[in-house]
């Protein structure tokens, strides 16, 4: 029995579809099932119980006898939130809590953590986790992250084995219901298809031309490699950043996306929101090799791969994984 946090949510119910596809079936959702935006991120998938994010901890003290591991994709993941007691609740105390169960019931733990952890970059991209105490985050969000990161290294107690992935830039099917906290080629899709154009932000920074700021984009279905991967290894506990370790534009994307989509480009630049010009990542890029290291050697899809997959066959035609 695999218990899959968030697991109506967008990396967990691709995950959930990709354990499906490849025989799991005794898969235990868990999630707090009152967005009927992700009804259908869950709605086709085959699992065993579907239980709310509330009541797990009851649960899993009845059922950890069926358990094979714990892999925590839950969280609040709005950046821009400001909100601080929910973040400690929900990213810190409630991960807390599933790390205490997993060694109290002898369970390995696979849990998100992020990129957005790394805050401007000025330290480096490297989850050298010497380095990790010294990482200053630029939001709630990233600062949840950042803290138990910091509490789970500290920890003398440990799950036998466990993996905190710092996920990069992640795009994909099943993150419709997420708004504007959706990827940028989500966002670039609808306003392509509404409007024909594309707005992107403007540089606030004179080492940056308009376009050129820089994330990591990683494509859904090579985190749920990684995860998979994970899940059979069980050995070489720690944090890991899980990107492709290659760098692209927002420029890139958006001409990526407007090729996918058989449009003529018509891309112009708007100032970036006051409020997040702090708070904005202007380059991310993830240092792979301790992942390489321990064994994972599959190819990472690259952005355009990643986008014309995601455009041509969910998109366009509309559905989830």
């Amino acid at each position: 029995m695999i218990v899959i946090t968030g697991a109506a949510g967008f990396i967990g119910s691709y995950l959930v579809g990709k354990l499906n596809n490849d025989g799991f079936k005794d898969v235990v959702l868990v999630d707090k099932y009152d967005d009927p935006l992700k009804i259908q991120n869950y709605q086709s998938k085959t699992y065993s119980e579907k239980v709310d994010r509330d009541d797990f901890f009851d649960w899993l003290s009845c059922n950890e006898k069926f358990v094979q591991i714990i892999i925590h994709l839950g969280a609040r993941t709005d950046t821009v939130g400001q909100e601080p007691e929910i973040y400690q609740q929900l990213n810190l105390e409630y991960s807390q809590k599933i790390w205490k169960a997993c060694v109290q019931y002898g369970l390995p733990l696979i849990y998100a953590s992020s990129a957005s952890t790394y805050g401007d970059g000025c330290l480096g991209f490297d989850d050298d986790q010497t380095l990790i105490p010294e990482l200053q985050p630029l939001n709630l969000y990233a600062q949840s992250k950042h803290d138990f990161d910091c509490w789970a290294l500290k920890q003398k107690e440990q799950p036998f084995f466990w993996a905190g992935l710092k996920f990069f830039n992640v795009f994909g099917p099943n993150e419709y219901h997420k708004d504007r906290m959706a990827s940028v080629i989500l966002q670039a899709f609808n306003t392509i298809s509404e409007t024909g154009r594309m707005d992107l932000f403007r540089s606030h920074r004179p080492d940056f031309k308009d376009g050129e700021q820089k994330r990591d984009f990683v494509y859904v279905e090579d985190i749920a490699k990684v995860i998979q991967f994970f899940l059979n290894h069980r050995k070489n506990s720690g944090i890991y950043n899980v990107g492709t370790g290659v760098a692209r534009s927002y420029l890139n994307l958006t001409q990526a996306v407007f090729k996918s989509m058989n449009k003529p480009e018509n891309i112009s630049f708007v100032d970036t929101p006051a409020d997040l010009r702090g708070k904005y990542q202007y380059y991310t890029c993830a240092n792979i090799t301790k992942l390489r290291k321990i064994g994972y050697q599959e190819p990472f899809y690259t952005l355009e791969e990643g986008i014309a997959d995601y455009v041509g066959n969910y998109l366009i035609p509309g559905g989830c994984y």
